[in-house]
């Protein structure tokens, strides 16, 4: 990406739900995401003044769903408002909502057509987890054939050694530059 690039971007911004923000769960990640919440509120609106699609892709399980035979506890579940996104985060009627069912916002939830559809380029992607939804959510934009890009401070891990070491290796791979990490003012400053 350079100014002579004629990138189509889309924010994608993962897994900011009800459920990971309430206090009395005592969540490892509760804390982490609330440092993310101004810097994406903030790119948002950037990406929305350049009428550029934001798209929130959210956890939205069942009960009975089979990752929950793990150690993972049910949450984030469909119909209930722990599985809706956050009202920390600015949502506008234009940006899309695109509910999925496990941890990529590629799994069985058609985003890959509506991104080709719009002429979309590049995902760039925000949110929680780096180490596991985002990072699933990046691969699999790749093998859709997007670029993209993990914003460096707007996403976040339960514990900060783990998105800091999953930045690390990422941040020089053999695909590069069609996987980067970038801070949210390097990837607008790339875009304009």
């Amino acid at each position: 990406m350079n100014n002579t690039d004629k990138e189509k971007p889309a924010l994608l911004i993962i897994d900011m739900v009800k459920d990971y923000f309430i206090d009395k769960y005592n969540l490892p990640v509760t804390a982490p995401a609330r440092k993310i919440i101004d810097p994406i509120n903030n790119l948002s609106t950037e990406f929305r003044k350049n009428n550029w699609p934001v798209i929130f892709s959210t956890d939205s399980f069942k009960k009975s769903d089979f990752i929950f035979t793990s150690s993972m506890k049910p949450h984030a579940i469909t119909g209930t408002e722990g599985a809706e996104i956050t009202e920390l985060l600015a949502r506008e009627p234009e940006d899309m909502w695109v509910p999925k069912p496990r941890f990529s916002a590629f799994f069985n939830t058609g985003l890959e057509k509506k991104l080709k559809e719009m002429q979309i380029t590049l995902c760039m992607v925000a949110g929680i987890a780096t180490n596991f939804c985002v990072l699933t959510t990046v691969m699999d934009a790749l093998c859709h054939d997007f670029k993209a890009v993990i914003l460096e401070d707007c996403t976040a891990a339960s514990k900060e050694f783990l998105h800091e070491q999953t930045l690390s290796l990422y941040r020089r791979n053999p695909i590069y530059p069609l996987l980067r990490v970038m801070t949210s003012a390097e990837a607008l400053e790339a875009l304009v």
